[in-house]
């Protein structure tokens, strides 16, 4: 069977992908996206979103990725179900010489540029209760979700930096918040453990441990063990934040691309270009840091870019071949 082929591919969608795929369906590079094994990513089971410019009232994440799934569609966007299994990218790409890629082990697509927004996956502690809540007081984002819970009581569990960073956060804005460290010590660095330990309504619970999340349609409290002693206890918590990292969705290209120590893909500074050219990534495949809907939307806008100007490029050694 022979190969269908696309101008430009978009692996992935949420906000770096569908806003990859307005700005390259508005340049007519005539994108054809697929959604992946989340369609809408991350903020698919996020409840309501309150910091996406444009949406005064906040917005449902389930009906913030519709819209942004319904103006790429606008545009011309193909937008597939369908999950890429596969990829061969040409090292040295060029007039004959696309990338190759294959959806659900079955179907070739060869592209003449890929934009890969295939975001990361928050890691969870594995508590049947934590997925049952997730969206209704459980989160894997303080910076998203804290602000729901102002002048309450939390607790975040996490031992690291980002754990420690999103832990003093929280105390900006609620009346107290437990950070539950499994051991008797932390991995954050020592500028961020002296930073939580001066917060006066930051308590950390050592050698500690989640049992359960309770509450029904709301957490209305955490059930914790001491791993020394065994003793369990309640914290009357209405929010619980999991920061015990993230694993971005990139494992599929690690023979392709440059990865960091962590899994994510390194870009040219100031752009979204990989190390093989004619591939681009954007959103949270690509930002250890930020991991946000609109820093992810700002360089999904980016590679789209990026991928006009290498098909014009392209068109141009094509025409001098000719």
């Amino acid at each position: 069977m022979t190969p269908e082929h696309v101008h430009c591919l978009i692996i992935g969608s949420g906000p770096a992908g569908y806003t990859a795929a307005i700005y390259a369906a508005r340049a007519n590079l005539k994108p054809v996206l697929y959604q992946g094994g989340q369609p809408g990513g991350q903020l698919t089971i996020t409840t309501e979103v309150d910091n996406f410019p444009g949406y005064p009232e906040g917005v449902q994440g389930p009906q913030m990725m519709q819209d942004l799934e319904r103006q790429a569609t606008r545009f011309g966007t193909q937008i597939r179900y369908g999950l890429v299994t596969k990829v061969e990218f040409n090292e040295n790409p060029g007039p004959g010489s696309p990338h190759r890629v294959w959806v659900d082990d079955e179907h070739e697509i060869t592209a003449d540029s890929v934009i890969i927004s295939t975001g990361a996956s928050a890691k969870w502690l594995g508590l049947p209760s934590e997925m049952r809540l997730n969206g209704h007081g459980v989160s894997a984002c303080a910076v998203c979700d804290g602000f729901f819970f102002k002048n309450q009581d939390v607790a975040i569990v996490g031992a690291g930096d980002t754990a420690a960073e999103e832990a003093s956060y929280l105390s900006n804005i609620c009346r107290k918040v437990y950070m539950i460290v499994r051991r008797g010590e932390m991995r954050a660095s020592r500028f961020m453990q002296q930073r939580i330990k001066a917060k006066e309504n930051i308590e950390i619970l050592w050698h500690t441990e989640t049992v359960e999340i309770l509450g029904d349609d709301g957490v209305t409290g955490a059930r914790v063990r001491n791993t020394e002693t065994g003793q369990e206890s309640v914290l009357d918590v209405t929010g619980f934040f999991v920061a015990i990292g993230h694993t971005p969705n990139t494992s599929l290209f690690s023979d392709y691309l440059d990865l960091d120590d962590h899994g994510y893909i390194l870009t040219e500074k100031g752009s979204t270009h990989t190390n093989i050219p004619g591939v681009f990534a954007c959103g949270d495949a690509q930002d250890n840091v930020y991991r946000q809907a609109v820093t992810a939307a700002g360089t999904g806008c980016m590679a789209a870019l990026d991928a006009e100007r290498y098909l014009v490029t392209l068109e141009m050694q094509e025409a001098m071949m000719s």
